[in-house]
């Protein structure tokens, strides 16, 4: 893709905005049961499980016109006062962006890059927790483009907390 979007700038192609992806893969993944084989057993049938989602992304410039966008998901269960399970998935994707205006460059590794990741990463967090023993979980879509915009009015306010979804 670098290659590509080399010559096409030698080609004269330079103010074609162009984005292609290159590889995904799987960074980092951990998954952790602290309280097995406990919390399979000693389990209230009155406590409802409580799933926290933490969402990171970042972009790094690789140089050539190549970026790598990490999306890492932080799954936490929790029954009562006990953690039933933790899974982490760094998502990554390598992705060839060039011709676009710094605003536009900005939104696609915020928005799009990661909307890109997010499907391989929610089927390892659900491979993960099925495969752990827990009933399957499915995590709903998100919307990138709205947690941009959120993220673009936080930095402008001055509140630059990390954002977290609870299920």
């Amino acid at each position: 893709m670098a290659d590509e979007i080399a010559s096409g700038q030698a080609n004269g192609q330079v103010n074609q905005p162009q984005l292609a992806v290159q590889k995904i893969y799987v960074k980092d993944v951990s998954y952790e049961v602290p309280n097995a084989p406990q919390i399979f057993h000693d389990v209230d049938e009155n406590d409802q499980p409580q799933v926290q989602l933490n969402l990171a992304q970042k972009a790094t410039d690789l140089g050539n016109n190549l970026f790598e966008v990490v999306l890492t998901l932080t799954l936490t269960c929790t029954v009562g006062q006990r953690t039933a399970y933790l899974a982490e998935v760094a998502q990554a994707g390598l992705f060839g962006i060039a011709g676009f205006n710094a605003d536009d460059q900005a939104g696609l590794l915020a928005s799009y890059c990661p909307n890109m990741l997010f499907p391989y990463a929610r089927q390892v967090i659900s491979s993960l927790v099925l495969e752990g023993g827990f009933p399957p979980f499915l995590l709903q879509p998100i919307n990138f483009d709205a947690l941009y915009a959120e993220q673009q009015r936080r930095m402008m306010s001055g509140d630059g907390a990390p954002i977290t979804l609870n299920s």
